[in-house]
C-alpha cells in the first residue's frame, strides 16, 4: 500500500502498487507539517493507483468524496444508483453528515513523470512541487459566500470531527464511474482551544496569528479604548466646566439703616 512520497516513488519505477485495498492516505509529516488543523485535512494524490483502469482514446478525471464518520454507511455509495457519479455538494449534504459530498475534481496525476522531490528543496518551487503531491481537504473558504463561484467547492471542515475521503475515478468521456479506492481510515480534525469568531483564524499556518494572540489583542483594543473614552470625557468637563460666582456677587452688600430720629428738646 502506498503510504507516503517514497513508496510512491517505488511505484513510479515499476514496482506493482496499486490494488483494490488502496485507501486515501494522510500526507506524510515530511510533507504536510501541522496536518490536520482545525478544518483542514492533506492527502495524498493517488499516483499509480489507477493506472490499470486507464484506456488510451479516453480521458479521465479524479473526483474526492468526503463523508463525516457519523454518516449512515447506507449513504456512503458515490454513485447515483447507476454508473453515474453523485455531484452532490457540500451544502446538500449538511457538510458530510448526511452522506459523501465532492470536494475535489483534478487530473489524474502522472505516475510515469511524478514531480521531482529533488526541487521540494528549492524554497521557490516547494509550494508547486508540493501541491502536485497533495490536495488539502478544506481549503476554500470562500466558495461557499460566493454566488458566482462554479467550480467544485471545498469548503472547511468542521473541527474535532472525524472524516473519510475515497478517490473515484471518472471516465469523463461517457461520463461513469471507472474506479475507486475504498474509503480513508477515519481522520480527525483538532480541537479549537479557544473560543473565536471564525474558526479559519486560528489554524497556525504562516501569515495566521493563533488564538491566543486574537483574544490578547481583544481585550487589549477595548482597555484602550475605554481609556481614551476617560479621558476625552474629562477634557470635555474641565473645557465645559461654568465659572464659580465672584466673591463681589457672593456678598451681599450692607445697607446702612438711618437711627431713629430724637426729638430736641427746647430751653425751658
Amino acid at each position: 500500500m502506498c503510504r507516503s512520497w517514497v513508496v510512491v516513488a517505488f511505484c513510479c519505477l515499476g514496482q506493482l502498487c496499486a490494488d483494490q485495498s488502496l485507501k486515501p492516505q494522510i500526507a506524510a509529516p515530511q510533507l504536510a507539517t501541522n496536518n490536520p488543523t482545525l478544518t483542514t485535512v492533506a492527502l495524498e494524490k493517488p499516483f499509480c493507483v489507477f493506472d490499470s483502469s486507464l484506456h488510451p482514446n479516453k480521458s479521465y478525471t479524479i473526483y474526492l468524496y468526503a463523508m463525516q464518520e457519523s454518516a449512515s454507511a447506507m449513504n456512503s455509495l458515490v454513485t447515483d444508483g447507476s454508473s453515474k457519479p453523485l455531484d452532490s455538494t457540500f451544502q446538500q449534504t449538511n457538510g458530510g453528515q448526511l452522506g459523501p459530498y465532492k470536494a475535489a475534481a483534478f487530473h489524474v496525476p502522472s505516475c510515469a513523470s511524478p514531480p521531482r522531490l529533488v526541487d521540494a528543496g528549492d524554497v521557490s518551487k516547494v509550494s508547486d512541487v508540493l501541491k502536485q503531491y497533495l490536495f488539502r481537504v478544506g481549503d476554500d473558504g470562500t466558495c461557499l459566500h460566493d454566488p458566482n463561484f462554479l467550480d467544485v467547492c471545498n469548503p472547511p471542515l468542521a473541527p474535532d470531527t472525524t472524516y473519510r475521503f475515497k478517490y473515484v475515478l471518472i471516465d469523463t468521456t461517457e461520463g461513469i464511474v471507472q474506479d475507486q479506492t475504498l474509503w480513508s481510515d477515519a481522520i480527525k480534525t483538532r480541537r479549537a482551544k479557544y473560543i473565536v469568531k471564525l474558526p479559519l483564524q486560528v489554524d497556525a499556518w504562516p501569515g495566521r496569528r493563533s488564538g491566543a494572540m486574537i483574544v490578547i489583542t481583544s481585550i487589549l483594543s477595548v482597555l484602550l479604548f475605554l481609556l481614551l473614552a476617560a479621558i476625552l470625557a474629562a477634557v470635555f468637563l474641565a473645557v465645559m466646566r461654568p465659572e464659580g460666582p465672584s466673591a463681589e456677587t457672593r456678598c451681599t452688600p450692607q445697607t446702612t439703616q438711618p437711627s431713629d430720629p430724637r426729638p430736641q428738646l427746647g430751653p425751658e
